[in-house]
């Protein structure tokens, strides 16, 4: 089932999620749920925050970055392939690597996309979906994706990592998400 995001605005975007345990109510169902809205959305990455659930879950693909990646593009990613990976109480053991750019956008803030630093890599340990602890590295665009993921399970949107001046900029474009007054071609549920 298609559920709807959260639009910018919503105070459950900006809450700290919490761990789940193994009996959270019908987990799988919630979790195939994601996944069908975040590709019925078009995104590579669905936050539990973005369907008004503030807990410690989230789901990325991004293989799909790659397989709709031009090839002289793909040279700028050895090796890349991405992954499809449910990541659920997770939490960032490290980072490493030079801050680089690349435009990101959310489901939350629709369009609105900007230049975003971060890390390299990112080393995260979380639990898959059949509570199996995992730790793992990963790197480039998937770091990419995870992180800006995560952030939404601490409350933060990839806006915040942008300098003040560009974030005033954009005030009257988020104001406008916020109150309902722009159109996508997927569900979305506004702050009242």
């Amino acid at each position: 089932m298609i559920l709807p995001i959260v639009a910018y605005g919503h105070p459950v975007l900006r809450e700290v999620a919490q761990d789940i345990t193994p009996d959270y109510p019908e987990l799988e169902k919630l979790i195939a749920n994601m996944w069908e809205t975040m590709y019925g959305s078009s995104g590579v990455g669905l936050a539990a925050p973005q369907i008004n659930r503030s807990i410690r879950l989230f789901v990325i693909d991004s293989q799909q970055i790659f397989e709709n990646m031009e090839e002289d593009e793909k040279k700028d990613y050895p090796g890349e392939t991405g992954v499809k990976q449910v990541f659920i109480n997770a939490h960032i053991v490290g980072t490493d690597g030079d801050d680089w750019a690349y435009n990101e956008g959310c489901l939350s803030i629709p369009k609105v996309r900007e230049d975003v630093y971060r890390p390299e890599t990112v080393t995260i340990r979380y639990v898959d979906e059949k509570f199996q602890p995992r730790e793992e590295t990963f790197s480039g665009i998937t770091a990419r994706v995870i992180f800006h993921e995560y952030d939404h399970i601490d409350g933060k949107l990839f806006i915040d990592h942008l300098k003040p001046l560009k974030k005033r900029m954009l005030k009257s474009k988020l104001d406008d998400i916020s109150k309902g007054k722009i159109r996508v071609d997927y569900k979305m549920t506004f702050p009242r």
